[in-house]
């Protein structure tokens, strides 16, 4: 899967863009090709003054449907990462059932 990383006021390290990736894979890789392109955005809103400014946001570009969006913040990187994949494999797996459901209501009505 084709993802791309953006970071706003901090450096990242490997082992977290190597947390990203897993996290990443193991959330999306069941959506398969309907899956297009990741887009993991960090930003340290406070800086180094710590507190709840640790930003992670998640835009999935589905084929055919949009982009489908997960945004988190937290005190620690890794919780971040964590929750916002967690939220993106359920708000992809949401989108695509509606998109199913809207299919199946189309196809009722004009029998």
């Amino acid at each position: 899967m084709l993802w791309e990383l953006r970071t706003h006021g901090m450096e990242i390290n490997p082992d977290l863009r190597d947390h990203i990736d897993r996290r990443l894979n193991f959330a999306l890789s069941r959506f398969g090709a309907r899956v297009t392109k990741a887009t993991v955005s960090l930003t340290d809103n406070n800086g180094p003054k710590g507190g709840v400014d640790k930003s992670c946001q998640i835009i999935v570009r589905l084929r055919g449907l949009g982009d489908v969006v997960a945004d988190v913040v937290d005190t620690d990187w890794g919780v971040s990462v964590d929750r916002a994949t967690n939220r993106i494999g359920h708000n992809v797996g949401r989108e695509l059932e509606r998109k199913r459901e809207f299919g199946r209501e189309n196809a009722r009505e004009h029998r």
